[in-house]
């Protein structure tokens, strides 16, 4: 059974003006359930977990300073929306949805998120929304557990993973990959294992000749037993975040390669849903919607 990592607190209303993109978080389980893409079993509802877990990755310094709220002025002006007890515990949460749904996925072949993806936090820093990186503690989280020893990060969100470069960027036992934009935030990047930067307005065709031909190789070079996948949907044309070309049907096909060549080779795959701001909500909530959707026709 497909497990979808899922908490009311994903929800968390965030000051006028930050609170468009939070909407999807409410909407997608309801869009999911009332298309019988999933039912009620397939959520699990992800808690707290230890300090431990977070400070494998990020500093005590900043992880306590997140939970005083005594960062420095400059430092919440990079994440970008004020910074509060209840916003720090959906973040907490969001990691430990994650870190869970690793265990789900090396059950079942693959998990969902319906939040996360939170690759601009750093070891030290927080930016662009991101506070705690989701995916780089549920690596770390997997690794200490003896539960993977090679793993994978596939980022195609349409903004490079920053952090998650950062975080691993003296550890030969997580590669980063991450295809982006070239003209979008973050405008000074991270060196990942791997960066593909495409042009603005880069459509389906190209889009997916590209990935064809690097992620086959990508894997079968690393050979990774476990895949991080962050499969963000700004890559839409008209995302008000993104520079990319792709249509609805070519971000499913994005997808469906990415989540068949995982299924084909049987590496377990944990997917975290990024970012998503296209003008029209229905736009997102559907792109996203359809990654759920390639995952039980792949999987299940």
């Amino acid at each position: 059974m497909l497990k979808i990592a899922y908490h009311p607190i994903y929800q968390h209303p965030l000051p006028e003006g930050h609170r468009f993109p939070m909407i999807k978080y409410d909407l997608l389980p309801k869009q999911l359930l009332h298309e019988g893409v999933c039912t009620k079993e397939n959520f699990f509802e992800p808690s707290l977990p230890s300090d431990d877990d977070i400070l494998r990755v990020h500093t005590a310094e900043y992880y306590e300073d997140l939970k005083n709220q005594s960062l420095k002025p400059s430092a919440a002006r990079k994440i970008g929306f004020p910074i509060s007890e209840e916003l720090v515990k959906r973040e907490v949460i969001i990691a430990d949805g994650t870190m869970k749904g690793c265990l789900h996925a090396l059950e079942n072949g693959i998990s969902m998120n319906i939040a996360g993806g939170t690759h601009h936090a750093y070891s030290n820093h927080g930016e662009a929304f991101c506070l705690l990186n989701d995916q780089a503690i549920a690596a770390r989280y997997l690794q200490q557990q003896k539960l993977a020893k090679k793993v994978l990060m596939v980022d195609l969100d349409v903004h490079q993973g920053n952090g998650t470069a950062e975080i691993f960027e003296r550890d030969n036992s997580v590669f980063t990959f991450s295809v982006h934009g070239k003209n979008n935030y973050p405008f000074k990047k991270e060196q990942s294992d791997l960066d593909i930067a495409l042009d603005d307005n880069c459509g389906d065709e190209e889009y997916l000749s590209i990935l064809n031909k690097e992620l086959p190789k990508l894997i079968n070079a690393q050979k990774p037993d476990f895949i991080f996948y962050l499969c963000g949907v700004d890559v839409i044309k008209g995302d008000k975040l993104g520079r990319l070309g792709l249509t609805i049907d070519g971000c499913k096909k994005r997808d469906e390669l990415v989540l068949s060549l995982c299924q084909k080779l049987d590496i377990p795959v944990q997917c975290s849903m990024g970012g998503g701001y296209s003008p029209d909500i229905k736009t997102i909530v559907n792109a996203h919607t359809n990654t759920f959707k390639v995952a039980q026709e792949l999987f299940f």
